[in-house]
């Protein structure tokens, strides 16, 4: 008679050490063949494991989101540092990076971190939300690579999946306009203005036709786009170099590497280094502190390229050297407005113009004016659609839905409300929104008002900021219908949160445990403890920036 191995009742793998939770599995369910061999020895009477035995027999311990601790894009990198301090090297460099899963690496963390140890990605600048203190604390842990005798081992072709698999697709890396490195051509099509001309704000609904890219799309993507720096700037960074405009440079103009290959934002180490080769003195031990990371002057916070070449004027780079020495130009990703069901071969964003003072300059966000303001309709510039990581519509359209998306954080909803429409889904949806001022800040305001009247927005709550003495927001108008909220939640409604990481979402998934705490008769604990349970679900999926 054949005796089938079954995997102990207890894992008998040591708490704390390295393994994914398929690496978990594997070896339970080998040990679970060796106790059935053995005629079913209790696993307490084996002999302890040998744990340094277990890390070479199952391979390099890589990040894994159940398995991260600080996966929470609230937290500081100095904390999430400290949680993942005595964790193997992949999980190290996971704990330095956003922890947003915002895909704008072209992965989400966990996935970034394995390729980087795995070495299938060279690249350590790729965690736009994490800037420089990410990039900087990459390249450190990236010298360990290879020095603990695993990751060195590891075949250069060994898989990691690089892509969204809870999503449920393939990797996309090498198709058209499916990742970050292949872009395709889309035509802008237009902008118009989303506040009120009083409003503090200036948010633009902008569209595109896809017509000819061979893109489509589903609710819950975002929509990269590769934006152009301003002219102006351009020339400016020119002029204090001394540099010809036309000079070419690996068969491109100068200007036209500025304006579109490179970018200008903040400074990378890199220019510092550069700048010190070329100045003495007290210039150049200036130079060498910030390439190092510290603040001789506490400005370093609010300098941008060009800020750097006149707080420097007078040491003149080449041009050449000058454009080796800064980061290449990032896409940035958007969520996506549109569903492509009710809308085909369209596509539109909900875009917060990003405009700011230091000093006599006006800084601008590089993407979000050029949409708002640059491009012209009927443009052509490079975009891609970058699936999302886990952000989808229950596949059961009966399924109730509730969306808290303030601010630009309602575009993702304003799609799945689009798409709940075009296949007909009959589960209600609840739309939290909120922004600071009633009459200036209501989004979509009319659209929303016929989803109302016709059936397919079965709640609206909202909130104003400013319209009140004391600051309103959308969390406080959760806890004001909590007992309906935590109704929608028991007869299985999904929860969705879109918008701010550090603030907005963790104050919103606060306001959640307390609700389930008060209406589901729950202590904190037990209540954080069925959030984490609805986000194991699939039934908590957030959308943050």
């Amino acid at each position: 008679m054949n005796m089938i191995a079954v995997p102990p009742q207890r894992s008998l793998i040591p708490e704390g050490a390295p393994f994914s939770p398929e690496q978990r599995a594997w070896l339970d369910g080998f040990f679970g063949a060796v106790l059935a061999a053995q005629g079913g020895m209790a696993p307490a009477d084996l002999p302890p494991l040998d744990k340094a035995g277990l890390d070479q027999a199952a391979g390099p311990a890589l990040a894994d989101n159940d398995e991260a601790p600080w996966h929470d894009p609230s937290m500081g990198i100095d904390e999430r540092l400290a949680l993942a301090k005595d964790r193997p090297l992949a999980p190290r460099l996971m704990a330095a990076m956003a922890q947003q899963d915002c895909g704008q690496c072209g992965y989400n963390c966990a996935d970034y971190a394995n390729a980087l140890f795995l070495r299938k990605e060279e690249r350590l600048t790729l965690c736009a939300p994490g800037g420089k203190e990410t990039a900087r604390m990459l390249k450190a842990l990236a010298q360990e690579i290879g020095q603990d005798g695993t990751a060195s081992t590891t075949s250069p072709d060994a898989k990691v999946d690089v892509d969204a698999t809870e999503a449920g697709h393939p990797p996309a890396a090498g198709l058209p306009g499916r990742s970050r490195d292949n872009p395709v051509a889309a035509r802008f099509l237009s902008r118009r203005r989303l506040n009120g001309e009083k409003s503090a704000k200036t948010t633009w609904h902008v569209e595109f036709d896809l017509s000819g890219s061979g893109l489509d799309y589903i609710a819950g993507d975002s929509f990269g786009v590769i934006p152009k720096n301003k002219a102006g700037l351009a020339d400016q960074i020119i002029a204090l170099l001394g540099a010809r405009p036309e000079a070419l440079i690996e068969g491109k103009s100068l200007r036209d590497r500025l304006i579109e290959d490179v970018s200008l934002g903040t400074p990378p180490d890199s220019l510092f280094q550069l700048l010190s080769y070329l100045s003495t003195g007290d210039l150049r031990r200036k130079a060498r502190t910030l390439a190092n990371g510290e603040d001789p002057d506490g400005d370093a916070a609010s300098l941008d390229v060009l800020a750097v070449l006149y707080k420097f004027q007078g040491i003149r780079p080449g041009a050449e050297a000058f454009l080796e020495a800064l980061d290449p130009l990032q896409p940035r990703l958007y969520s996506i407005s549109s569903s492509h069901k009710a809308n085909p071969g369209r596509i539109s964003l909900t875009v917060d113009t990003v405009r700011y003072r230091i000093g006599a300059r006006d800084r601008l966000g590089v993407a979000s004016t050029f949409l708002g303001e640059r491009i012209a309709e009927g443009e052509e510039l490079r975009v891609y659609v970058q699936k999302a990581h886990g952000f989808r519509l229950p596949e059961n359209g009966e399924t109730p839905v509730i969306m808290v998306g303030p601010g630009t954080g309602v575009a993702p909803f304003r799609a799945f409300l689009q798409e709940r429409k075009a296949e007909g889904a009959s589960g209600r949806n609840w739309l939290f929104f909120g922004h600071q001022h009633r009459d200036h800040d209501f989004f979509y305001e009319e659209e929303f008002a016929a989803m109302r009247e016709s059936g397919l927005l079965t709640r609206l709550s909202l909130a104003w900021s400013r319209d009140a003495e004391g600051k309103f927001y959308v969390q406080d108008r959760m806890r004001e219908v909590g007992a309906d909220l935590w109704r929608w939640l028991a007869e299985g409604a999904h929860f969705y949160v879109c918008g701010d990481a550090k603030r907005m979402a963790r104050d919103v998934e606060r306001a959640l445990v307390d609700i389930v705490a008060q209406w589901g008769a729950r202590s904190t604990e037990e209540a954080a403890s069925f959030v984490n349970g609805l986000k194991k679900a699939g039934r908590y999926q957030a959308d943050v920036y």
